[in-house]
């Protein structure tokens, strides 16, 4: 089964400095009949002004992954890490029993990053953060996996703490990779361009939730990018 949501119907905000779109239930947008996909949590699509950002605050029990698609976000922590994000990067924090943290746009151009929160599989883990850049070459024309189970982990590849694993692709037109599944459930989200994923098309923006499927031929129907999550 895969059902396809537009991206006119995701929930949207502008705070001036945050452009947002958000996937599930979160901060003040409520729907219970729309809390999460499978592990899945949260899904954001944000766009941060030049200078915007979050200022220090906590999490508890998530793993939170940020992907850059443009500009810059600069992270601090009170475990002591700092560090600026580049396009492709992606960062992982895993909350545990408890992380404080901000993040900003510390340029003087609007930045983009999509930020996933997946519920953990253990509650209380030792909070850390990791960070691990990636080109546009290394996702050309393939699923590049960029997190993966802690209990399965893969060489350069960040972990989290849940059966789930993520991977980003650049195609282009005409091009086509395939995913076979691991857990029961899938999701697509199209960051730019158009996509069919076995014959259905999916439009800038638009989001695919996936169940019970075996197999993913993902087909670009011209130059697109994408991120894909593999759940339980």
């Amino acid at each position: 089964m895969i059902t396809v949501i537009p991206s006119a119907d995701r929930y949207s905000a502008d705070h001036g400095w945050l452009q947002t779109h958000w996937h599930f239930s979160f901060a003040d947008y409520y729907d219970p009949k729309n809390m999460n996909w499978s592990a899945l949590r949260v899904f954001n699509d944000d766009i941060v002004k030049a200078g915007g950002g979050f200022d220090f605050h906590p999490h508890k029990d998530m793993e939170i992954v940020s992907y850059i698609v443009d500009g810059e976000l600069e992270h601090r922590d009170r475990l002591g890490n700092r560090h600026t994000n580049k396009p492709g990067e992606v960062q992982v924090m895993s909350a545990g029993r408890g992380i404080v943290h901000a993040e900003n746009n510390p340029s003087k151009s609007d930045m983009r990053l999509i930020q996933l929160w997946i519920l953990p599989r253990n509650k209380n883990n030792e909070p850390r953060w990791e960070q691990k850049p990636y080109t546009r070459a290394d996702r050309h024309n393939r699923l590049l996996q960029v997190v993966a189970p802690t209990d399965h982990p893969v060489d350069g590849v960040l972990t989290i703490d849940q059966d789930a694993s993520i991977f980003v692709s650049a195609l282009d037109a005409g091009k086509e990779v395939t995913h076979n599944q691991v857990g029961t459930h899938a999701y697509l989200f199209v960051i730019a361009g158009e996509v069919s994923v076995n014959g259905k098309t999916l439009k800038n923006g638009d989001q695919a939730r996936v169940a019970d499927e075996k197999s993913l031929a993902i087909k670009a129907a011209g130059d697109a990018e994408f991120i894909l999550l593999d759940l339980p």
